[in-house]
């Protein structure tokens, strides 16, 4: 705050001023900025000089932000590959003070939870106990070409613990992500007899619990 006001004071001071900033020069007026903040008579009156703050809060209780996810698959029988269709999200994080970043973060944490639940393994050998993953050569993540439009939307429930209102929603997407996928995947796989399926949701892995299935029969 006092380096926005120190800059607005700056360009919009006395007419006398010994500071100029060009206005095409980013890098200029953050340096006029800069000492501004150092200059007493170029600040609002009552705001002592500098360009640092500190402060404190420690909020009387923790948050909790909530959420639904439904996850939409497609299973090939013939040869065990997951496709996510559809997938959907409902947030409370408090207060969004840049519903855009909110989005953003629910996109990346949903594709950490879907990458996560069909293909990031830690393979290792059997023998030697070597790590057969060891790179991202070998390490399966998701591109964007795996994933469908995601439909988010967001339940705005203000929290009273902190000024803010503000819950959180760091990994909001992946939790979600994970158990909706498997609950999807083995929803699908209930009719053939499958009902029980660890992730990752390999094609490989599907394939074979399809097979084991019909041998049941």
């Amino acid at each position: 705050m006092r380096a926005i006001l120190g800059y607005e004071s700056l360009i919009r001071g006395p007419q006398d001023s010994d500071l100029h900033c060009p206005d095409q020069l980013f890098a200029a007026a953050a340096r006029c900025g800069l000492r501004a903040a150092y200059v007493p008579r170029q600040l609002p009156k009552g705001m002592e000089p500098g360009f640092t703050e500190e402060a404190s809060f420690t909020p009387p209780a923790v948050t909790f932000p909530n959420g639904s996810q439904i996850c939409e698959v497609e299973i090939d029988e013939e040869t065990g590959a997951v496709r996510v269709l559809r997938h959907t999200v409902v947030d409370d994080v408090g207060r969004m003070v840049n519903p855009m970043l909110v989005k953003g973060q629910i996109h990346g944490g949903v594709v950490q939870g879907l990458g996560q639940g069909l293909y990031e393994e830690l393979a290792y050998d059997p023998t030697t106990g070597q790590l057969l993953a060891g790179s991202f050569m070998d390490y399966a993540m998701p591109r964007a070409d795996d994933m469908p439009a995601f439909d988010v939307d967001s339940h705005e429930v203000p929290t009273q613990v902190n000024p803010l209102g503000a819950k959180g929603v760091g990994e909001a997407g992946t939790v979600g992500a994970l158990p909706a996928l498997l609950n999807a995947v083995n929803d699908a796989l209930a009719p053939l007899g499958v009902r029980h399926l660890d992730m990752p949701v390999t094609g490989e892995r599907v394939w074979r619990a399809i097979q084991d299935a019909k041998a049941r029969r």
